[in-house]
């Protein structure tokens, strides 16, 4: 990997951070509760975008860096499992099992899920 592509991976991951922070901060201002759908939403639309980077470089021709610094840089800062996990133990602190279980596998279910379908429209074009 060259220097450039590291640092503008670097970059793009801190773009993709303040992203999923600005992002968090106005689904909780407009929504509010106790309940991460911020988090929730980031996880499966950044898992949707980056099956989109991923299939453009499998089937679209574009270059393996994009999808380093896309990819891993603003959509790895801008998803995040550990702010998923940790917002799972606090609804289990709270006592609030079920939804709990249903944050995780909701969050789990539906980023596969749309990784999966931004690959699938990607090939059939």
């Amino acid at each position: 990997m060259s220097a450039v592509v590291l640092l503008l991976t670097a970059l793009a991951g801190g773009v993709g951070a303040a992203a999923r922070f600005m992002a968090d901060g106005a689904v909780r201002a407009r929504i509010g509760g106790s309940f991460p759908l911020g988090i929730l939403l980031i996880n499966v639309t950044g898992s949707l975008a980056l099956g989109v980077v991923a299939g453009l470089v499998l089937y679209g021709g574009l270059a393996p860096a994009v999808e380093v610094v896309v990819g891993t840089g603003f959509l790895g800062g801008f998803t995040t499992f550990s702010t998923a996990s940790v917002d799972t133990v606090r609804l289990i602190g709270a006592g609030r099992y079920l939804a709990a279980l249903g944050y995780a596998l909701g969050t789990a279910g539906a980023s596969l899920a749309a990784a999966a379908v931004g690959l699938a429209v990607v090939s059939a074009l």
